[in-house]
């Protein structure tokens, strides 16, 4: 309960004193490259073979003669909007972003970096966290999106090239008694997981005491605790809303 209380004045204290809307702005591009675009190489890899895995896999469990053949698309569909592009994709960005958040503010903490912002009358919660915590707001939806798209496309490479199912089947599954409330609730797990990444890794980088070893520590609590966060919220969120 301690820490949770301290995560939320944490939290609350980025918006008192805060700079100019015009700095926010120029942070946020910033941050968004870094963590968005800088990103986008690694979700593309990982959602194609995952896309392509999970067709292939499905396709040998499906033994039966009299389940057609663009059901193997159809739980590809289904799987990548509710879990794989939401869920997986976090667990990999909190690897890469989180800690890199973590890092970097670990790094400023213990060079008394951020100490010289208090000084010079700056809020380095409000200056160095909120535009990280916006910037993943806006990016990590859009690599949702990047992520079931590149999984749906290495499904239907794998599918074909394997010859486990056609190509007109397999749009045809995709297409097949489509709920559109699925990408409302994918949307709504990235906003919800992108939020709790970035607040956690900076939360436990910000707070960093010690030297280089404890950067390390923080970092790893970081990428530990946000996937913890992740998968309760993917739990709670699965149970309010489906």
């Amino acid at each position: 309960m301690r820490s949770f209380g301290r995560f939320t004045l944490f939290l609350s204290s980025m918006f008192v004193r805060r700079e100019s809307f015009m700095t926010y702005v120029r942070l946020v591009i910033e941050e968004s490259i870094k963590i968005g675009f800088n990103s986008i190489l690694l979700v593309g890899i990982v959602s194609t073979f995952i896309g392509a895995v999970t067709t292939l896999q499905t396709a040998y469990n499906l033994v039966s003669p009299f389940i057609p053949s663009y059901v193997i698309s159809l739980v590809v569909r289904d799987m990548t909007l509710l879990e794989l592009a939401p869920t997986v994709m976090a667990i990999v960005y909190a690897g890469k972003v989180g800690s890199n958040i973590a890092g970097e503010l670990g790094t400023m903490r213990i060079t008394e970096q951020i100490d010289a912002l208090e000084v010079m009358g700056i809020n380095a919660a409000s200056y160095l966290v909120l535009p990280k915590i916006i910037a993943s707001l806006i990016t990590y939806p859009m690599l949702v999106v990047v992520s079931a798209f590149l999984s749906l496309v290495g499904g239907y490479l794998a599918g074909s090239l394997a010859g486990v199912i056609t190509p007109t089947e397999f749009v045809y599954g995709i297409r097949y008694e489509f709920i559109p409330f699925n990408i409302t609730f994918a949307l709504t797990k990235a906003y919800v997981f992108a939020f709790l990444v970035a607040a956690i890794s900076a939360y436990k980088g910000f707070y960093t005491k010690g030297g280089a070893l404890e950067v390390g520590v923080a970092s790893t609590s970081a990428v530990t605790n946000s996937c913890i966060a992740i998968l309760c919220a993917d739990f709670l969120l699965t149970k309010l809303m489906l």
